[in-house]
Parts: structure tokens; sequence; C-alpha cells
């Protein structure tokens, strides 16, 4: 048993019978020197405390605090972001790294060119632009090259969104007199009106398992965020307040949405389950904070604020903390999209 030691008790050890010692033989005594006196050692004097005057509280010695644990350092950001900016005169796409480094104009268009969104293999960037004279869908491989109009519809089309496989995008269209949903493929062909509702449908987001597709729309007074089947069919309302929702974006496994919202008197970045329940706001600041979008691990999410007087990029952990800006440019950036 621990902290207790074992005695071994040696049992029936045999005395030994000491030897008579042998009897004086008569003859001459030799008597030897007296023994040398050994000196008696002068004792040491007992220290005898100094006494505490009356009143006065003897000094502590302070205790040396314990070193602390250095916080573990936060994982490096990985990936690429998409973003416009109007640095150049113009808005233009451009694309980073994700920690801020290696600012790239990739569109380099004289139009203004808006909200970017990455294939989920990273190998392209879909966008809207008005150098046409209108707005309309383009895509172009991720440096920039082979930038290619899809909708080539002369009413207003944007804010596209790409399927999990890459092979069609979602988009919101104005040429039903209204902004509705439409589904086309990658080349631009098949272009299909899903949501067909007399209001406003906007902002469509595919899911990562590419059966549903997020979106929000004004038919019940106000924006509210929806969802519906990849088809069209089942569209239903996830979030049931007064004030603006809008804006969509799935989390990498599907299971939450983040949106902005301006339930609390200005846009804020929520978070909820993908059924719409466990709404929780996320950015907490009283500047327009907008437009979010998940880091491809899930971990992290990217958004828009002027909480520095102008539109700049920002990032946060997914439970809002940790909130920092990754831009610094004295022009607008803003719509950021986070990719491979």
């Amino acid at each position: 048993m621990d902290g207790v030691r074992s005695v071994e008790f040696l049992i029936g050890a045999r005395i030994p019978t000491p030897t008579p010692a042998p009897t004086p033989t008569k003859g001459v005594v030799i008597v030897g020197p007296p023994p040398t006196a050994v000196p008696t050692a002068t004792p040491r004097p007992t220290p005898t405390p100094t006494p505490v005057p009356p009143g006065v509280t003897p000094d502590t010695p302070t205790p040396e605090p314990p070193t602390p644990t250095p916080a573990p350092a936060l994982p490096a950001l990985t990936g690429r972001i998409a973003f416009y900016s109007n640095r150049d005169g113009n808005l233009e796409i451009y694309v980073m790294n994700a920690d801020s480094s290696n600012q790239v104009n990739v569109s380099n268009n004289t139009g203004n060119d808006l909200d970017p969104v990455w294939s989920t293999d990273g190998s392209k960037i879909a966008f809207w632009s008005d150098r046409d004279g209108d707005q309309e869908i383009y895509a172009m491989d991720q440096d920039g090259s082979n930038q290619t109009n899809l909708s080539n519809n002369p009413a207003s089309d944007s804010n596209p969104g790409w399927s999990p496989d890459g092979t069609k995008l979602a988009f919101e269209s104005f040429r039903d007199g209204n902004f509705e949903v439409y589904v086309m493929n990658d080349s631009g062909s098949g272009q299909t009106n899903i949501s067909s509702n007399s209001a406003h449908d906007r902002r469509p987001r595919w899911s990562p398992d590419g059966g549903k597709i997020a979106f929000y729309s004004d038919r019940d007074g106000n924006g509210e965020i929806y969802v519906m089947d990849a088809s069209g069919a089942n569209q239903t309302r996830l979030t049931n307040n007064s004030a603006l929702d809008c804006c969509p974006s799935w989390s990498p496994d599907g299971t939450k949405i983040a949106f902005q919202s301006v339930r609390d008197g200005n846009h804020e970045i929520y978070v909820m389950s993908a059924d719409g329940v466990n709404q929780v706001n996320l950015s907490n600041n009283p500047a327009t904070d907008q437009g979010p979008r998940w880091s491809p691990d899930g971990v992290k999410i990217t958004f828009e604020s002027n909480r520095d007087g102008n539109s700049e990029i920002y990032v946060m952990n997914a439970d809002g903390s940790n909130q920092t800006r990754l831009t610094s440019n004295s022009a607008g950036d803003g719509s950021p999209d986070w990719g491979p």
C-alpha cells in the first residue's frame, strides 16, 4: 500500500554467550601516561528573534507568481478569399491568401465586377458585371483568365452561386419583372426560373449536398430566409422576424446557415441550424456587418464590416470570437467568399 513501509521481524534469533574474561597474571604493572584531557566544546548561543514592536505587522515575503502558460497559437488561415474592391477606381474582383497576403486584381476590367463566388474545387470564380451595359453572370478561371458571359440576357442577372459539383449556377434575375431564383448549366444553357413567385426571391446558395437552395424572399412582407429543393419544390421559410434577414450561407457540413439580419437595429452576422432554430448573433458590433461566408473547413467565417470607417474584409471564429480585420485599404473591400 502506497505510503506504508513493511517491517521484517527476526524471530528465534540466537543470542551469543559472552566469553569469560581472562584472570590477571601477577607481575610488574606498567602504568602508562595519564590520558590526555579532551577539551569541552564551548556551547553556541541560541539566537533570540528580534521582538516586533507592538502594532507593526511583520513583513511576509511576496510569493512569486506562477509562470503563465502561453495560449496555444491560432491555426494558420488557409485557402484563398475572393472579394471586390474599388481601390482601382472601379469595382474589381481581387483574390488574396486567407491570411490577407498577396492581394491580386484578377478581373481587370473597366466595368464594375462584384460578388465573386468560388467553385467547390477552387478552379473557377463566378461573379456579376455591368461591363456589357447591364448586369450579367460571368465565370472565369481562378487566375482571371477566360472571362465568359454566361447569362447573356438584357435583364439584370446577379449574385451567382455554384452547385457543389460545379456543373450548375443559381442566380437572381429580374427578367420576369421581379427578382426570381434561376438555375443554369455552367455553360450558360438551360436557364430556368425555379422560385416562380410574385415577390422578390434573391441571393440563392446551394447546400453542400446539392439537394437544396437557400435564398431570401420578401413574399411575407419583409425579407426572410427560405429553403427549397434544388428543383424549386417545397419552399419553406426558416426565419420569422419583423426585420430583414438575408444573404444565407451554408456551413460546409450543411448543418448551419449563416446570414445577416437587422433585427438589432443594424446589420449583424447571425447563424442558425439548417432547420431555422437556434438563431444566434455572432458579430455583436454597432457597425454594419454583412455578407458572411464560411471557411472550407467550417471553423471560421469571413464577412464585410465598416467598423473601421470603410468596408473591409474580416474573419472570425465560427462562434463569433476573435474578430480580425484582413484588408486595410482606404477604398472599399466587400463581399468576400472563401475558397480552397
